[in-house]
This record gives structure tokens, C-alpha cells and sequence, in this order.
């Protein structure tokens, strides 16, 4: 596949990679140069939540959530 830089210096990853890698608007990469003709670009964010169920279920003992108190107050008017 191929893209083309514009005047501003963006390039658009093309659909079906952003779909493959779960891309989306706001992800953070890391870009490095590697040689003269050779540009990497490694996503440094993840999804939300990736692997909380996995360390949830890993956890050794129950979770409790305890009760929590109800506020009754009106919230402050800004």
C-alpha cells in the first residue's frame, strides 16, 4: 500500500491498516528515522482497558466494592 505526504506534512494510513491495528483518532506514535529512505512509526497508546479483564481475573482474592455514601446536595451552579 501507499500514501502520499501533503503540504502540511500529513500522511494518512490507509483503512484497512487502521482497521487491522484497531487504529483511532488520538492514538500517540512514536516516530524515528531508521536511515536515509527509512521511517518507523510504533503506536505508543493503547486502547482503553486493554488487558483490565485479564488482570481482573487474575486477581487472587474476591473484589469487594464497598458502599458508598449518597450526597444528597445540589451540585454548585458555575
Amino acid at each position: 500500500m501507499t500514501t502520499v505526504l501533503s503540504q502540511k506534512g500529513q500522511i494518512v494510513l490507509p483503512g484497512p491498516i487502521r482497521q487491522r491495528l484497531d487504529l483511532q483518532a488520538g492514538d500517540d506514535f512514536e516516530v524515528c528515522v531508521e536511515d536515509d529512505d527509512t521511517i518507523s512509526l510504533r503506536r505508543i497508546s493503547q486502547p482503553a482497558n486493554r488487558g483490565l479483564v485479564d488482570l481482573l481475573a487474575a486477581c487472587p482474592s474476591p473484589l469487594e466494592i464497598p458502599e458508598r455514601e449518597q450526597d444528597e446536595r445540589e451540585p454548585p451552579k458555575l
